[in-house]
């Protein structure tokens, strides 16, 4: 019995210290410290020893500008012998906050003299005073700390020191060190420094870092530096200067991988830089020796011919592509060949009969599930392109069914909504829309919610759904490639529907429409309508994003681009585009980008 009350009473002493620490911690936070005061005050009772509940008291006394209080109970702790060297800093921060510096500074020399007793306090002392922003005192504890203890090394937090000092030549000598001396890896220095690197190739923490580099390689030529220098260029935008880099890279390692060019290719497709992505790709075709990785780099030199296609150049890709479907032939290895040229046979010269013949005949391959997905997606593409949606739809439904909870069945299930919306059964394209908007891919979940809030606004106000077969018809032709069909139809919209919910949808497809034929002018009169008589509804971050899109990366008015994107960050916080505007106008003003 006795046994039993003991448990019952320790175990009620546990649940009240803990629910006093949950309270002392709760209002301190939230501002409230006369009543943390109460519970700390207790728990230090409770629990003399703990430093936490003493730091916390001290802390509240602080924030009350009660300082005669917090330097007695230091002054108690204190003097209680074995001190605690956390004690003297804080003391000396107590002096600090009454603009006593000279009374600091002596708590915090003896702070350091305790390192001379034991080398081990150098990290918790050195931490401390960086919390207080005291870096000069943090760097004499780690130097005394590593000086008496050889075995000790805080060279690490030494780099990080002198960069919250802004003594970027330090920092970024102290790094490198580290990394050639194998005390760190390569990607925590990436890490490290790219807080103080910005794209902009003229900025002097940028040069700085280049000089460095630079000098290190003339004096100790090795890849390390041809690879840091490659990615100081591709934070700079400078694809030409990283390719400089990555074929001493590639030279000079034996068996080297070539895929870092392909993903520098990449890099530089994606920002639009053809010449070099070009360049870089016809490189890895004439290197490589793997075949997958040469028809890949071969595909995307095919991609940039078609990014300003005319009759000659079409021309000349069949015959591309051709002499590739001869020397691979057909192999589940290399199934994308084969996609590409169907889909360049179907979205290019409207001629979708020998492409589907072509993924039909891939579908013979003894392809695994995820492989027989990828045909089956571009065949219902195709399809689709051809008007045979029930055909298409099997597909769909097919890879939905047996890859489920993989993002190509999610993907498959968002294109059976999309085909249905083409045919005009509104409902079954709900139906699926509604799984998608839990989808993991955020892309997926994004355009699942568009394409549903489309249906639903637009079916209840017209029960015939007019306006909304019109819209379907002219995304088909969008789709199709017939995009100067797909602007006249979506004009009859706007003449004979005007005022109808459709009406921002309508302004802001045909605007993207207009973009891509480069009616620019055209464009920004839609995205501005849809701004100002459309700034409450859904589609208004959409225009936002899309006119600071076309002013950054077409008409190159970096202003105007700023001023759109920053109305999605300040208006529009929960929008899809909110961390690309956020990352985009931060590009713009030149800020470094982590």
């Amino acid at each position: 019995m006795r046994l039993i009350f003991f448990i019952f009473v320790l175990c009620y002493s546990l649940f009240a210290q803990a629910q006093d620490d949950f309270l002392a911690k709760q209002y301190f936070n939230d501002g409230d410290f006369e009543k943390a005061v109460v519970f700390y005050e207790k728990l230090i009772e409770k629990n003399p020893r703990r430093t936490d509940y003493s730091e916390g008291l001290v802390a509240c006394y602080q924030q009350l500008e009660r300082y005669d209080e917090a330097e007695e109970y230091l002054l108690q702790k204190i003097n209680e012998g074995n001190t605690y060297p956390l004690l003297l800093i804080e003391l000396g921060h107590n002096h600090a906050l009454q603009n006593a510096p000279e009374k600091a500074a002596e708590q915090y020399k003896e702070a350091l003299a305790k390192i001379d007793e034991n080398p081990n306090f150098g990290y918790s002392i050195a931490f401390r005073f960086q919390k207080y922003s005291l870096l000069d005192y943090a760097l004499k504890a780690y130097s005394r700390a590593m000086e008496l203890n050889p075995k000790l090394d805080y060279n690490y937090q030494l780099a990080r020191i002198y960069g919250e000092q802004g003594n970027i030549d330090k920092m970024y000598s102290s790094y490198l060190n580290l990394l050639i001396n194998g005390k760190t890896s390569k990607s925590n220095v990436l890490r490290s420094i790219d807080d103080f690197i910005s794209s902009d190739a003229a900025n002097e923490n940028n040069i700085k870092l280049k000089k460095l580099l630079l000098r290190n390689a003339q004096q100790n030529p090795d890849v390390l530096w041809n690879d840091l220098l490659s990615w100081l260029f591709v934070q700079q935008k400078q694809y030409s200067s990283a390719f400089r880099q990555e074929k001493a890279i590639f030279k000079r390692m034996e068996g080297g991988s070539i895929q870092r060019l392909v993903s520098l290719g990449n890099l530089a497709l994606e920002d639009n830089e053809k010449e070099i992505s070009k360049s870089i790709f016809e490189y890895v075709v004439d290197k490589s020796t793997d075949e997958v990785i040469r028809l890949n780099a071969q595909l995307n030199l095919i991609d940039i011919q078609l990014m300003d296609a005319n009759d000659k150049t079409l021309a000349e890709v069949e015959k591309q592509y051709g002499i590739l479907e001869e020397t691979h032939g057909y192999k589940s290895q290399t199934l994308q060949l084969q996609i590409s040229y169907a889909n360049f046979l179907t979205f290019k010269l409207d001629t979708p009969e020998p492409a589907i013949d072509i993924l039909k005949n891939c579908l013979e391959l003894p392809l695994n599930p995820r492989g027989n997905a990828f045909v089956k997606l571009a065949l219902g593409d195709i399809l689709v392109f051809d008007k045979k949606f029930n055909q298409a739809l099997i597909y769909f439904s097919q890879i939905q069914k047996n890859l489920k909870n993989d993002v190509l069945g999610q993907n498959a299930r968002f294109k059976v909504a999309q085909t249905s919306f083409y045919k005009g059964d509104f409902s079954w394209a709900l139906t699926q829309l509604k799984v998608l908007r839990s989808s993991t891919s955020q892309l997926i979940a994004n355009d699942a919610m568009q394409l549903s809030l489309l249906i639903s606004d637009n079916s209840l106000e017209d029960s015939t759904q007019t306006a909304l077969k019109k819209y379907a018809n002219a995304d088909l032709l969008a789709y199709q490639n017939r995009t100067k069909e797909a602007i006249t139809a979506l004009d009859d919209i706007l003449q004979n529907h005007k005022g109808e919910k459709i009406e921002d949808e309508a302004l802001l497809k045909q605007g993207e429409l207009l973009v891509g034929v480069k009616d620019y002018e055209a464009a920004i009169f839609n995205y501005q309508k849809i701004v100002e008589f459309y700034a409450g509804d859904i589609l208004a971050d959409d225009a936002y994003f899309a006119l600071g899109e076309l002013y950054r990366n077409v008409l190159n008015e970096p202003e105007k681009a700023k001023e759109h994107y920053e109305k999605i960050i300040y208006n529009y916080q929960d929008s899809y585009y909110f961390p690309q505007a956020r990352k985009n106008f931060r590009l713009l003003r030149g800020d470094s980008i982590n």
